[in-house]
Order: structure tokens, then sequence, then C-alpha cells
């Protein structure tokens, strides 16, 4: 056996150090100390070989301190983000990839493009981007004049009766709650038999503000390019005005009534 050396070892060799030791000691048997170390018998008798060759040295991972197989050429990771320094430096790592490979014939991974735009500063992973800040809009001048409307599922009745959703309309001049109407879900016909009820109640709105949920807006289009449901035929109709938010922010009204009602 070698003489001693140093050595530096991380926990899962130490741990088999001290097996294979034990077995150069006569103090376990090979088939046991393939058991304890999840090897096999063979494995084992060659690490004992190996020990007793090189000493602690020998147990030690022959790859540590050698280049990986997968590791990423310098000089292609220098080629490929010069290339996309002067082409693509206000594109996405998904596009950005296809176009290295496209246009320049260097085909890297979506997440090896990823880290290398990250790294030069090209790219910002969406956790690390800083909150998005919405201008707050300004309210509508009286009431009436927009009416923010969205539904809400919850078990309004706790265990009374089955969950069940409240259309909420919420005049947004005034975040005066307007209309509340219980359905069994949030469909077209809920939205006209709620909404005939408020305008029996209260007249015609200016317009109703909503999200753009298929209700209010449909996912294909028609051949002039809109996009009109049911529901926006029925109120173009009335002469009542759609609008569309972009965000829940946007009709936050209606969203802090939701919140307040359950």
């Amino acid at each position: 056996m070698h003489p001693a050396a140093l050595v530096t070892l991380n926990m899962r060799e130490l741990d088999r150090l001290e097996v294979i030791q034990s077995v150069v000691d006569m103090r376990l048997k090979p088939g046991r100390a393939a058991e304890r170390l999840g090897l096999t018998v063979r494995q084992v008798q060659r690490l004992v070989i190996r020990y007793r060759e090189s000493g602690a040295s020998g147990l030690s991972s022959r790859k540590r301190g050698r280049q990986g197989n997968r590791r990423l050429d310098e000089s292609l990771a220098r080629r490929a983000l010069a290339i996309i320094r002067e082409r693509y430096a206000d594109f996405g790592p998904t596009l950005a990839c296809e176009k290295l490979y496209e246009s320049h014939g260097i085909r890297l991974a979506k997440e090896t493009v990823r880290r290398l735009m990250t790294d030069a500063g090209l790219w910002v992973p969406r956790r690390q981007r800083p909150p998005r800040i919405y201008q707050p809009r300004a309210r509508r001048a009286c009431l009436g004049e927009l009416i923010q409307i969205d539904g809400s599922d919850h078990r309004w009745f706790e265990e009374r009766a089955p969950a069940c959703t409240l259309l909420v309309y919420v005049d947004d001049a005034t975040s005066r709650l307007m209309h509340l109407h219980f359905t069994a879900s949030e469909s077209t016909f809920s939205y006209f038999e709620a909404t005939r009820a408020y305008i029996e109640c209260h007249g015609k709105p200016g317009t109703f503000y909503s999200d753009k949920a298929s209700v209010f807006r449909s996912g294909k289009a028609h051949e002039t390019g809109s996009s009109v449901t049911h529901f926006g035929r029925a109120m173009f109709e009335l002469n009542i005005d759609g609008l569309c938010a972009n965000s829940s922010q946007a009709k936050g009204r209606v969203e802090r009534a939701n919140l307040t009602l359950g």
C-alpha cells in the first residue's frame, strides 16, 4: 500500500473508505459490503484492489478535476454570444437559439443560450424582473357611465348548498355595488338574466367593463377581424358599449368587491 498522502474525499467517499477498509481487514465480507454501498460484489472487489494499490486516493472520483464531457466549448460559446450581441440582442432565448441554428449552423440547447444571454446581461429571467407597475385608471365622471362586471366562484352558502357563482356589478365612478346575482355558473345566459335585472332596476349603463372571458370575447375572430359574442351582440343592440380589461388590476373595483363579499 502506498504511504499516507493528503487526499480530499467527500462524505460519500469517506463512507466507502470505511467499508472497504473493513473488507481489507477481514472484518466484513464483500457481499455485506456490497449491500451497504449499493454496489455489486465485483465492484467492491475492484475498489479493494484500487485501495490496496493506491490507498485512500484510489477511492476518490477519477473524474475530479477533469473537464466534463458535456461542457460547452469556450470558443463556440464566445462565437454564439458575439452573434447574439450583433444580431439578436433583443430576441428571447428560444428565438435566438432557433436563429443560431437556422442561420449560422450553431446548434445549442435552449437553456444553454438562455444561460449565455443571462450571464451577458442580454436577458433577465422572469423571476428576477421587477413587478409590473400599472398606471391607475381614472374613475368615470358619473354614476352608471361605466359598470364593472365579474363572476366569483365560491361556497357562498357554506355546506348548506352547492358552490355557485355570484355575478357582481360595481359602478366605476362611486364603487357602489349596483347588482348581485347568484347563478349556477358564469355563462352567457346567466349574464343575460343578471343584466336584464340590472337594467330594469337602474336603467341602461353607458359601458360594461369585463375581463376577457369567453362570454365577453370570442377566441375566434370573424373575417372582419372582430370577436363579437352573443352577449356582445345583445349589448350592441341595446346601444351599450363593451370593454375588456387587459389585466385584473384594471378592473380593481369589482375585484376588491369580490374579496370583500367572499
